[in-house]
């Protein structure tokens, strides 16, 4: 059995543009392609959130949401269910590809999470693409940013639609091993320095093949009290089929506060993409 689910965010309405809708059907064939040419899942995943990341409709890698001081800053994570190694990266300013930094970090294994410059250091030294932070703005984000004021009380939760787009990947692959990926550009207007739930491991990000695979987007702050992706593993863990457990995670962000949505796959196969958000774009695909 294999199967992949990806989603391009949720947020407050159902965007008009096919934008979003066709950029997750094109990371869903790639990485499908991935899968049924007997390739990992973590691979697949990874290729997934590639492709988003480089769709500007999204909030992640080319396009993402302004902070407070109209600078990009992204965060993402990858995790793969085999021995549960991780890698994420935040505040990045410099990389298109976010998801190519944290899996970096995850391969050369000496630690799980890097930030800032450092983590832009690191990523150089590995041989990824620096690029001017001026060119993951896009004209539309700065004028969305510009109306908003640009200040700290017009931030964020004003402009729910704009909050949305953070993009994921979850899969299983012929192997039985499962794999998950997020990357973000956070909430429109943060402040610089705000890191939200995508690269938190347990939070918007988790995989282990004795359960499942998780990628949230949503409430970042709620996601990471309610640890959604890790009360979601858990459930899969106790029996409980994805779309209840996804359920179940959802209905403990409400009580936190947050809306939000899951994608889930688990080690049968078996998909799940859940909201409570009035909207999140997605596609999936298994046999």
């Amino acid at each position: 059995m294999r199967a992949i689910v990806v989603h391009g965010g949720a947020g407050a309405k159902a965007s008009d543009d096919e934008a979003p809708r066709r950029a997750c059907a094109q990371a869903l064939a790639l990485g499908w392609e991935i899968l049924v040419g007997g390739g990992s899942a973590l691979d697949a995943v990874v290729r997934a959130v590639v492709h988003l990341e480089d769709a500007p409709s999204l909030n992640a890698g080319l396009g993402a949401c302004l902070n407070e001081g109209g600078l990009v800053e992204l965060d993402a994570a990858v995790m793969d269910g085999s021995g549960r190694r991780a890698g994420a990266v935040a505040l990045i300013r410099r990389m298109r590809n976010p998801v190519l930094a944290a899996r970096a970090v995850m391969d050369e294994g000496r630690h799980v999470f890097l930030a800032g410059d450092a983590a832009e250091s690191f990523a150089e030294k590995r041989g990824l693409t620096m690029v001017d932070p001026a060119t993951l703005v896009t004209a539309e984000r700065r004028a969305s940013w510009e109306k908003r004021g640009a200040t700290p009380q017009h931030a964020a939760r004003s402009d729910g639609a704009e909050g949305a787009g953070t993009v994921g990947a979850v899969a299983l692959d012929a192997a039985s091993h499962l794999a998950a990926a997020t990357s973000t550009g956070g909430i429109a207007g943060k402040r610089a320095g705000r890191i939200g739930d995508s690269p938190l491991i347990g939070a918007g990000t988790l995989a282990d093949d004795r359960a499942g695979a998780v990628s949230a987007t949503g409430d970042g702050e709620a996601i990471i009290r309610a640890t959604v992706a890790s009360t979601i593993v858990t459930l899969l863990r106790d029996g409980i089929d994805p779309e209840r457990a996804a359920a179940e995670a959802l209905r403990e962000l409400t009580l936190v506060g947050g809306h939000g949505g899951v994608i889930v796959v688990d080690r049968f196969g078996r998909l799940a993409a859940v909201y409570s958000a009035p909207h999140m774009t997605w596609a999936g695909r298994r046999g």
